[in-house]
């Protein structure tokens, strides 16, 4: 399927992994918040324990290295290594340094991200990233980890799915901190990535030899209908989806369309050199893609989502279809002429598993990765430099709104035991690592 030198791992996020939200100076998150507030999630679940990720990280170094990955990408928690006064927090620094330390001795290539979503909860006491300030926030805390960690990192993201931020944090409250207005989405986007921006520049300062990049996370939007409505519709979704964080990021804009059709009256307020600030080169994009959906209008200026009948899903209800990777690929390199090399970034699905008689049988899992692996071979044939895969996830971890009840590891977590299990798919991956490291070797060294 690809190079020699391309890159295969497995991702994780923090809050979702570590556990220990109390421990050794950590800050309350806004998740932290959501999560203890009736409703928000299923079952009332938080990210208290998780995985125990905090105290268990030499054994899930272990887990990843017997994997045989090249890679791991991470993320750091904001709350865990900076003071509310913007000092640092030396013992959450060493968490990530030990860490760090210890998968670059086990021949792991480091990707870290600054933000997955585990805003400081007095941060977001003054506005959140609805306060023009909380980006430069970000800078100064980027500029932090980049000076403590430099050396010990191979690729740096700034922001994991500015989209979900601001839409899911800001548009439609499903995620942390729980607010709901289009008005509040599109000026949370423009200070996440303003913030991008700023931390863009700090890691360059403080870690100049590094790559740096961000994580976007895109959506394939179709429609089974001849309608032209239909047909706009579907162009709508993926202009909301995909245009309102790469158009930014890659020329400078924000489509016209988003708030001229779709959220009437939304458009943020833009500073003279914002844009220049966004639009930095970028050594490389990370893509993280789940699914498609269907659309159709919703009668006005917008779409609605109108699920098919009759095609595969996952636990998570989302339709598999890895045709849709390989089209987006494909449009991003032809819409935009200076689209950086690309890494899979997160890639992967959830269902209802278990241990049974010590196995963890997930055939579905292991299909949806094979037909994802074919689609970015796909589009590599086609010219887009695709440079690495990560697979979501590691292991199963909290499922954000979701809580625990849905399952996206390769490796199987007893949550009251915390015993990890691989299963089938991480077997499988194994192997196909294996063959491909053999393969790749000369004929002297293999027999």
């Amino acid at each position: 399927m690809a190079s020699p030198g391309f890159l295969w791992g497995v991702a994780t996020a923090s809050y979702q992994i570590e556990g220990a939200i109390h421990a050794d100076g950590r800050l309350p998150s806004i998740w932290d918040t959501f999560s203890a507030t009736p409703g928000k999630t299923l079952g009332g679940d938080s990210g208290e324990h998780a995985c125990e990720h905090y105290t268990r990280w030499a054994e899930d170094v272990d887990l990843i290295a017997d994997l045989g990955v090249d890679g791991y990408r991470l993320s750091i928690a904001w709350p865990r290594v900076m003071h509310a006064d913007g000092t640092p927090n030396a013992a959450g620094l060493d968490f990530y340094r030990r860490l760090l330390t210890r998968l670059g001795e086990r021949g792991i290539r480091r990707f870290v991200t600054l933000y997955h979503w585990d805003l400081p909860q007095h941060l977001e006491d003054r506005g959140g990233w609805l306060n023009r300030d909380t980006a430069w926030r970000f800078a100064d805390y980027a500029a932090l980890v980049a000076r403590e960690l430099r050396g010990l990192v191979d690729g740096w993201m700034t922001l994991n799915e500015p989209w979900c931020s601001a839409f899911l944090g800001y548009g439609n409250g499903h995620h942390a901190p729980g607010l709901a207005d289009p008005r509040y989405a599109t000026q949370a986007m423009h200070h996440l990535l303003l913030g991008h921006g700023l931390g863009l520049q700090a890691i360059r300062e403080h870690d100049p030899g590094t790559p740096a990049g961000i994580v976007a996370n895109v959506g394939r939007g179709t429609t089974d209908s001849s309608d032209p409505a239909d047909i706009e519709a579907a162009r709508l979704y993926e202009l909301q989806h995909n245009d309102w964080v790469l158009q930014p990021l890659l020329a400078g804009r924000y489509p016209a369309d988003l708030f001229e059709r779709l959220w009437p009256g939304s458009a943020p307020l833009v500073l003279p050199g914002d844009m220049d600030l966004i639009r930095q080169p970028l050594d490389f994009l990370g893509i993280n893609y789940y699914f498609r959906s269907n659309l159709r209008s919703d009668g006005a200026t917008g779409f609605r989502d109108v699920p098919l009948d009759g095609v595969e899903r996952t636990q998570m209800g989302w339709e598999v279809y890895p045709q849709g990777l390989e089209d987006l690929l494909r449009r991003f390199k032809a819409v935009y002429p200076n689209l950086p090399p690309v890494y899979i970034t997160e890639n992967g699905m959830a269902s209802d598993d278990a241990v049974v008689d010590g196995r963890v049988d997930d055939p579905q899992r292991q299909s949806y990765l094979k037909r994802h692996f074919a689609a970015v071979s796909a589009a590599m044939d086609a010219g887009v430099e695709v440079r690495g895969y990560f697979v979501w996830s590691l292991m199963d971890n909290f499922e954000w709104a979701f809580g625990y009840e849905r399952r996206f590891g390769l490796v199987h977590v007893d949550y009251t035991t915390q015993a990890r299990t691989l299963k089938d798919s991480a077997l499988a991956f194994r192997t196909f690592l294996q063959q491909r490291r053999a393969a790749a070797l000369p004929a002297a060294l293999t027999t």
